[in-house]
């Protein structure tokens, strides 16, 4: 039996960007109903979306802990799909997840078209900004990336209260983030994602939040394998910098998240195995 918010405050290690704040204002396992709300979901497709554009590149903060959760819902019977821009090219499917690319002129209508083509039985972001209170898209610097980020936040938008959305962020421009835009905009320095989900998670990183979901996934459903070991996440991420990612915080093609070296990637998982295996 997991300990009452362990998880949580797991992934909120090293805070310094203000989530350790909001930590207060989120009360409860907000992971574990996360990863609650997923198994309740008929077996079906699973829209994920993730890739923060940096410096001319995706950064290394969201497509692990996007590939992880992907492979865990696969082998708990739902059927991956990711939703994405061309900045991710070739990072999913090296896990043979199928990958949708989102055009950067496309909007709503091509986003109710691939809702229909496809069906989902739930949504979730991972490190994907969304439109902000002022309807633009801006990095934690304030800077506009707009035209660099395809909008699939629309498929968020149209989704809730109809289909369940879980969204995961580490600073406040991230799909999910409009669950607590008052609090954004009061306590943090930057203009909060307006988009809204059923279920957020927040991490120092956000990787840390989706390996979050997974733990819980596995301590709930009680099916093995799920969280992955640390040398398959550094793997991992040393292949999609060498295609082309790079760090959210230097813009540097490192095999580091965030500016964190590999040494606290392991730290947060074997810390997270501890939990579920204790």
């Amino acid at each position: 039996m997991l300990e009452e918010n362990s998880i949580e405050d797991i992934v909120l290690r090293h805070s310094a960007r203000g989530m350790n704040l909001l930590r207060e204002v989120m009360k409860g396992c907000y992971a574990k109903e996360a990863a609650e709300s997923i198994l309740s979901w008929q077996r079906g497709t699973v829209f994920l979306t993730t890739g923060f554009y940096v410096a001319g590149f995706a950064e290394t903060d969201g497509p692990a802990g996007t590939v992880f959760l992907a492979l865990a819902l696969e082998k708990l019977g739902f059927t991956p799909v990711i939703v994405t821009d061309e900045f991710c090219k070739g990072f999913f499917e090296l896990k043979k997840i199928k990958t949708v690319y989102m055009p950067f002129d496309f909007g709503e209508n091509w986003c109710k078209n691939l809702l229909k083509e496809y069906n989902p039985v739930g949504l979730i972001s991972v490190e994907r900004c969304g439109k902000n209170l002022n309807g633009d898209y801006e990095n934690m610097r304030g800077k506009s990336i707009s035209e660099f980020t395809a909008e699939t936040d629309i498929l968020f938008e149209l989704c809730l209260g109809k289909i369940p959305t879980v969204g995961v962020g580490d600073g406040g421009n991230e799909i999910g983030m409009g669950n607590v835009s008052d609090f954004i905009r009061q306590n943090l320095t930057l203009v909060p994602c307006r988009v809204k989900t059923d279920c957020l998670v927040i991490a120092t990183v956000s990787n840390w939040g989706a390996y979050a979901i997974v733990a819980y996934l596995e301590s709930l459903s009680g099916v093995s394998g799920l969280l992955p070991d640390f040398e398959k996440v550094k793997n991992y991420i040393e292949e999609t910098v060498k295609i082309g990612s790079v760090d959210g915080v230097s813009g540097k093609k490192s095999v580091s998240v965030d500016g964190f070296g590999m040494d606290i990637e392991k730290e947060i998982l074997d810390l997270l195995k501890e939990k579920i295996s204790g």
